[in-house]
């Protein structure tokens, strides 16, 4: 079983004694899982559910203006939103079996948007994209609900330079691997959309791409959800794959050195434990 260990220097009568940490390395992905508008944490409840059997943490929640903060739907707006998304990422990052280097972040529709932004401001390792929504950078602290209308749609129609839409520009900087999906029968979020965001990652160390033929926006029937939970569960099982592929050819480590030891207390070996790998 791999392991991981961090030098350490034990307090004792006034002087430090050496000492070496060692445990299972049994840090595990984490993965955010972002809803559209009009929607909750309940419809990825399932497919977060798929990914925990792989051995990972997932996190569903739901961003204001939805469920407990309906009654804020009216005022909510896309910062409001972002600093949701950001709040839960850091919520699931700080969970102590998560590896902070090996997160996931799926989201759909509005909420695909929001995970798109937030790659510029957090470590993402692995973006899923299903229908991604994209809007005009200006008015980003308007209601998100005054957002749309006719000049949306026929935004959503042209072709757009990534520097002039702060999602796409995050996509262009993202050094990760994507999955994104398409809906065939998508009247919100139309084929030039899905463009728009292939265009954008130009860098990205693969790209998976999947139309789901016959499919709607919202995935209406059972069977449409199904088959998109088995195409994230899929693309997930393959990226971990990979990611313990690459872990095996790397060259091992050095033991990290701890030149501070307050107290070898069960908390703070935990904490040396869980310093981030580089995966």
């Amino acid at each position: 079983m791999p392991t991981r260990q961090a030098l350490i220097d034990i307090p004792v009568d006034g002087v430090h004694i050496a000492g070496t940490l060692i445990a299972p390395s049994t840090m595990v992905p984490g993965v955010l899982l972002v809803h559209g508008w009009d929607g909750s944490q309940q419809q990825d409840a399932t497919r977060a559910r798929e990914l925990a059997a792989l051995g990972c943490i997932c996190l569903t929640f739901d961003l204001r203006g939805h469920a407990r903060h309906v009654a804020q739907r009216e005022a909510v707006t896309r910062e409001d939103n972002l600093h949701d998304v950001l709040a839960a990422y850091d919520t699931l990052v700080g969970h102590p079996a998560v590896d902070p280097n090996a997160i996931a972040v799926i989201g759909s529709s509005y909420g695909g948007y929001l995970a798109a932004v937030l790659t510029s401001l957090r470590p993402v390792r692995w973006l899923g994209l299903r229908v991604p929504a994209i809007y005009r950078d200006e008015n980003w602290e308007q209601p998100k609900r005054r957002l749309n209308g006719d000049d949306l749609t026929l935004y959503r129609q042209t072709s757009i330079e990534p520097e002039k839409n702060r999602a796409l520009a995050a996509c262009e900087d993202f050094l990760g691997d994507v999955l994104l999906v398409e809906s065939e029968n998508d009247t919100i979020v139309p084929h030039p959309v899905i463009e728009n965001y292939l265009a954008a990652f130009k860098y990205v160390r693969s790209m998976t791409y999947r139309v789901m033929e016959g499919v709607d926006h919202a995935m209406s029937k059972r069977a449409w959800r199904e088959a998109y939970t088995q195409i994230v569960v899929a693309w997930m099982t393959e990226m971990r794959l990979a990611a313990k592929a690459e872990d095996r050819t790397r060259p091992r480590e050095q033991p990290q050195r701890y030149e501070t030891w307050l107290a070898a207390s069960p908390a703070q070996a935990r904490s040396a434990l869980q310093e981030p790998r580089n995966i």
